[in-house]
């Protein structure tokens, strides 16, 4: 008798564990559970790749400051980051120059429309370029 209530609290407890493990993975498996998994490693890569710009920036800034060492072309950062702008009203802006219009091109308005009083078509000025209907 003690053997048949060992063998049956034995089953028992093995079956309670299979259906447990079997109802995590069905849980783990799940569109939330897999939606919230794919995020969490979508975060942990991009802060990997932020600590790998941060390494490849520092690296860079390194090998920089080595090579201007070796050609002698180290000057003092802080002068030229701290430089001020000239004082006074800021001087205007050049006009465009106004291109002479060629013989045969049409001229363009601002904004890239042809003017009204004009055709689309131009007279040609090279021997190959024929303005036939095909």
């Amino acid at each position: 008798m003690i053997r048949r209530a060992f063998w049956f609290t034995t089953g028992a407890a093995a079956g309670v564990w299979a259906t447990t493990k079997v109802q995590r993975k069905i849980r783990s498996l799940a569109p939330d559970a897999l939606a919230l998994r794919a995020a969490d490693k979508a975060v942990e890569g991009g802060h990997r790749l932020r600590e790998f710009a941060l390494d490849v920036r520092a690296g860079m800034a390194q090998r920089e400051g080595e090579l201007k060492d070796a050609l002698g072309l180290s000057a003092p950062e802080d002068a030229d980051r701290y430089r001020e702008l000239p004082a006074g009203p800021s001087a205007p802006l050049p006009r465009q120059q106004e291109r002479p219009v060629l013989r045969g091109q049409a001229a363009r308005q601002p904004g890239g429309a042809l003017p009204a009083h004009q055709d689309h078509q131009s007279t040609s000025n090279h021997p190959n370029d024929r303005n036939e209907d095909h």
